[in-house]
């Protein structure tokens, strides 16, 4: 009798602590790959002052433009909610597209050696922020999946493991 006790038991434990680490290793995933973007974001955010200042000098009456990224980056640094942080940065995204062709129809801003440096690391950020959102929503991907998957949705909801969200900004 004990022998069968102890022949269930072991093996149900052992089970339990091992689902209880996977899911504890794909939760920490999913905090360091969403600190990776925060890192990224933080570069962009960085970067648009510096090109906000240097289109205002070129091409003062797009203010509206301006005022928009201004307004969204500030928007997204506030925030801490990954869908609404996603919801902003798409916007951010395009806005900044619209003004990278806005700067197309001024030759002197094109020719600024400066503009250039910037339009060069925003695409670099852009990139950088691209491959981190594709890490994290992996990551998020293998959580939740865990997280669904019997038989290790036990061990979730007892510990009350969250489904994490993906970061759907488009930023292609």
């Amino acid at each position: 009798m004990i022998e069968a006790f102890v022949f269930i038991t072991i093996p149900l434990l052992a089970w339990m602590i091992i689902s209880y680490n996977l899911l504890v290793r794909d939760k920490i995933r999913v905090q360091a790959a969403w600190s990776d973007i925060g890192v990224q974001l933080k570069r962009r955010h960085d970067l648009i002052p510096k090109l906000v200042e240097a289109v205002k000098q070129y091409a003062a009456f797009e203010s509206a433009t301006l005022t928009t990224i201004t307004e969204l980056r500030a928007r997204s640094e506030h925030s801490d909610k990954v869908t609404e942080i996603s919801e902003t940065e798409r916007a951010l995204g395009s806005e900044l597209k619209q003004l990278l062709i806005l700067a197309e129809a001024y030759p002197d801003l094109k020719a600024n050696q400066s503009f250039l440096d910037l339009q060069l690391n925003l695409t670099d950020v852009e990139n950088h922020i691209q491959y981190a959102r594709r890490y994290y929503n992996g990551a998020v991907r293998n959580l939740n999946i865990r997280i669904d998957s019997f038989p290790d949705l036990l061990i979730a909801q007892f510990f009350r493991f969250q489904p994490a969200n993906y970061f759907q900004a488009d930023l292609d």
